[in-house]
């Protein structure tokens, strides 16, 4: 009897060698496993043969969301490095943040990052997040993009040396604090041909936040608090998916972020609606999917909460074995990795 509460349930065996550090030259080159749910085959292809597998009619949901260059290196009046990273933006100057090391920072401090660029600890939440009070002249998104980095995650190690490959080439509204993966193998090309075969892509937007690789501590993993992020969904958008849910077309999401804004709104009840808010939506086995019909994402960190999204999706040992299989046939993993499509 599988206990699908419990962490260790979620844990697998990586080889740190297949943990990709940088993103392929070509971004559809990348590998991609196809896993059928009726039929339980697996099919291992090329990301840009992921038009074998569409068919016309299939709605094609994507985030666009932008990341910001959310990592900024400042100083203490001391002299002290200190580390910002930008998570969920309050109002014009202000924003909540991450402090490293936060416990130095007193309320009041100015951190200067730039001489274009300053910022005060206005206020340390009970979460150990900080509010910080940016101050500065011109366009804040313009100096970002000046002074700032990408917030790579934990397990990369090697340095980017070009911004724009974390970053989908459909993205559009800057946001996120995190990349939405799985949207990184598609090309402008390749869209194109996509949408020529008669696919409809739909756009929603989910600012990813870093708490997407907060690893799951809990060993009930139903006592885990989920972080939010903030998504918009539009009544264009809710109309034409709900049309072809009539119709019995098939709702595509790539990657998790689409996925959860997509069950977040249909919490409220099908059809659709416009909606905008803060999802803090936690998807584990037993879960009955409202919306999306097949998932296109990459390979996610041991006891994630990523992973258990997608063990609900394809059933929990189908994804085990897909991930044993991907070990086994040196897939890359994780946000430069491969990816697979689930149908």
């Amino acid at each position: 009897m599988i206990n699908y509460k419990s962490l260790d349930t979620y844990d697998y065996h990586l080889p740190e060698n297949l943990i990709a550090q940088t993103p392929l030259e070509k971004r559809d080159e990348s590998r991609l496993l196809i896993f059928d749910r009726k039929t339980k085959d697996i099919y291992h292809r090329h990301f840009k043969d992921i038009t074998d597998f569409l068919k016309k009619g299939d709605v094609l949901v994507v985030n666009n969301t932008r990341v910001l260059p959310a990592r900024l290196m400042a100083k203490k009046d001391t002299g002290a490095n200190v580390e910002i990273l930008l998570l969920k933006r309050i109002n014009l100057n202000d924003w909540e943040v991450l402090l490293k090391p936060g416990k130095r920072v007193k309320i009041g401090t100015i951190l200067t990052i730039s001489d274009e660029l300053k910022c005060e600890l206005i206020e340390i939440k009970q979460d150990g997040n900080r509010v910080v009070r940016f101050y500065y002249n011109g366009v804040f998104e313009e100096i970002l993009n000046r002074v700032g980095s990408m917030p790579l995650p934990h397990y990369i190690h090697e340095k980017l040396k070009d911004n724009e490959r974390y970053q989908t080439v459909y993205n559009k509204v800057l946001g996120s604090a995190a990349a939405p993966t799985a949207g990184l193998h598609f090309t402008p090309e390749l869209m194109k041909k996509i949408q020529n075969m008669g696919v409809e892509i739909l756009e929603l937007t989910l600012d990813v936040g870093l708490g997407t690789f907060r690893p799951c501590k809990e060993k009930d993993i139903t006592k885990h608090v989920m972080h939010t992020e903030h998504y918009r969904l539009t009544q264009d958008v809710a109309d034409k998916i709900n049309k072809a849910k009539i119709e019995n077309r098939r709702i595509i999401a790539v990657g998790t972020t689409s996925v959860r804004t997509l069950e977040t709104v249909a919490q409220n009840g099908m059809p659709l609606e416009a909606s905008e808010g803060d999802t803090s939506i936690f998807i584990y086995p037993p879960y009955e999917f409202k919306v999306v019909d097949a998932l296109i994402t990459n390979f996610h960190l041991p006891k994630s909460t990523l992973l258990m999204l997608v063990s609900a999706f394809a059933g929990y040992e189908n994804t085990m074995n897909v991930y044993e299989t991907a070990v086994e046939n040196q897939y890359r993993f994780f946000s430069f990795g491969d990816a697979m499509f689930i149908e």
